[in-house]
């Protein structure tokens, strides 16, 4: 019997190296969000308040944010912290619609967890290739006929 040994997709280093800088930006950032929660500065204590929250819950979100970080930089759990980073700027989304803050701060926690996950794409191929199947064919593309719905 012959075995086929499929060696994974290589990525190129400008990719990889895109790839590190935006997974840099993410990790850089959640750490700088773990730090104030945990330091409780004024304007942490007013976010909380204006939120909603109790500042009791600050330092166990600082500890939620450092263990999410430390599942994302590590390749092996790097998709689990992708996902479980998704959930908590999920929450944080949720909680600036919830007392009607401005644009931005709604769809910022959105930019992050994009800039997350394009950083794992960009430096793995097989993940890209999980999310999307390029190998299934399209469907054909029906015409339309005039004057029927």
């Amino acid at each position: 019997m012959q075995t086929i040994s499929q060696t994974p997709s290589s990525v190129s280093t400008a990719r990889r190296w895109t790839g590190r800088i935006l997974s840099g930006i993410t990790v850089l950032f959640m750490l700088f969000d773990a730090t104030i929660h945990a330091m409780r500065p004024a304007a942490v204590v007013d976010a909380f308040a204006h939120l909603g929250y109790p500042v009791s819950v600050a330092l166990p979100l600082a500890i939620t944010v450092l263990i999410v970080i430390a599942l994302y930089v590590f390749r092996r759990t790097s998709v689990l912290g992708a996902i479980l980073l998704t959930g908590y700027l999920g929450g944080a989304t949720a909680s600036h619609v919830r007392v009607g803050d401005p644009l931005f701060n709604i769809i910022f926690p959105a930019i992050i967890a994009t800039l997350a996950w394009a950083g794992l794409v960009l430096r793995n191929n097989e993940l890209l290739e999980k999310i999307v199947d390029f190998s299934a064919p399209r469907p054909a593309r029906q015409r339309e006929l005039p004057g029927r719905l």
